[in-house]
């Protein structure tokens, strides 16, 4: 039997949150293209988010699902959501060059009174495209449509206790993930051949738990690769003589926690071991200046105080929230761990703090992701944080 991973209150409460906010905002109607915001208010989870789909939040009221005709059944099936609430549009819209879902979905919209007012649509989530955002805004001339501006993606931003339960589970995934990814990792191992083990150690999970699949696959880059972020793997065999960053996430039911380690084959240049050392020391500041009521800039600025000195600098963020993700990412796109972020920092948010020192043709990366806990930061994940040395 299907079953959502919520009971029925909490998704009540998500939506009541969610409206609650929409009030604040002046909107009347909530378009969400984004898959992790239907998630989190309904519990849908299909990959069928690769054709339009929206969920339609009114501002008091039941929401409604619009989806292809052929996923109806499986929203039905897996959620919450009755009959009425779920929508489907005709499968001759689906992949047509004359017409589009959205159409459908906005004359749907109009005939149910979800058309008028302050219409505030997902403009910057990934799924939803300009020429869907076209349809609708023809399709509700007596409308005011305008953007969302991240609004579910806030409310999400502070996680409920049985949220955090599910991290913790994605946090001892992503341990074994890799513990498994450090074993693999050998001269001449296929880069391929290390990502199917993690693979199946990330989809096995744990005993009583098992594993989903991430929002972003592993990332492996080797060698100079190291110096970038966000390569992924090919098929030739790791050598001696060389680093590899190790970056990936254990998910449990759509939750993520992403880690990220370093190993090196052989014998660690000195440049390297000093760096890891810095990364390392700065880590611990930053997770100890983790506490309710600081600043988002107030975590960046403990690492950067221990970096410093050292010569060493990072452009840009070293963290943003995560939780809830689909392809092709798993953070929440609202806060980050950078200057200028002045977000105060609740018991329950949760962010994945990545410091990774992109140099000339070499790098190291070190991350962990963590809640905000009354006295601190919990961490979801336990490996050690160092540089893993394979003589």
């Amino acid at each position: 039997m299907f079953e959502p991973s919520f009971d029925v209150e909490e998704y009540a409460s998500r939506v009541a949150k969610t409206q609650a906010s929409m009030r604040d905002n002046g909107f009347d109607v909530l378009v969400i293209g984004d898959p992790a915001n239907m998630n989190y208010l309904t519990g849908y989870d299909a990959w069928s988010f690769y054709t339009p789909q929206v969920l339609v939040v009114p501002v008091s009221g039941n929401v409604v699902f619009y989806t292809r005709h052929v996923d109806a059944p499986g929203a039905v099936l897996t959620t919450g959501l009755t009959d009425e609430q779920v929508r489907s549009f005709p499968e001759s819209y689906v992949h047509q060059r004359d017409c589009h879902p959205m159409e459908w979905i906005a004359a749907d919209m109009a005939s149910r009174g979800l058309g008028e007012g302050v219409v505030a649509a997902e403009l910057d989530a990934h799924f939803y495209t300009v020429r869907g955002h076209q349809a609708l805004v023809d399709g509700l001339e007596g409308a005011a449509v305008v953007d969302a501006r991240e609004l579910v993606n806030w409310v999400r931003s502070v996680k409920s206790d049985a949220e955090i339960a599910k991290m913790r589970i994605a946090g001892r995934i992503a341990t074994r993930m890799m513990t498994t990814a450090l074993d693999v990792v050998e001269p001449g191992v296929r880069q391929c051949d290390a990502v199917a083990e993690i693979y199946r150690t990330a989809v096995k999970g744990l005993p009583d738990a098992g594993g989903d699949y991430s929002a972003i696959v592993p990332m492996l880059p080797t060698g100079a690769g190291t110096g970038v972020p966000h390569l992924t793997w090919s098929d030739t065999p790791y050598v001696s003589g060389e680093a590899t960053v190790v970056e990936l996430a254990g998910t449990y039911q759509r939750y993520h926690s992403p880690l990220a380690r370093t190993v090196f084959l052989g014998e660690p240049p000195r440049n390297l071991v000093e760096v890891a050392d810095i990364v390392g020391e700065g880590m611990e500041a930053a997770l100890a200046a983790v506490k309710p009521g600081v600043l988002a800039q107030d975590i960046e600025e403990a690492w950067r105080r221990v970096i410093t000195p050292h010569g060493l600098s990072k452009a840009g963020r070293i963290g943003y929230s995560i939780g809830v993700g689909y392809p092709p990412d798993w953070g929440e796109r609202t806060m980050s761990l950078r200057p200028g972020d002045t977000t105060v920092l609740r018991p329950n948010m949760t962010f994945h703090m990545i410091l990774g020192m992109w140099m000339d043709g070499w790098g190291y990366e070190l991350s962990e992701s963590f809640a905000v806990t009354e006295t601190g930061a919990e961490c979801f994940a336990s490996m050690p944080r160092e540089l893993t040395v394979k003589r």
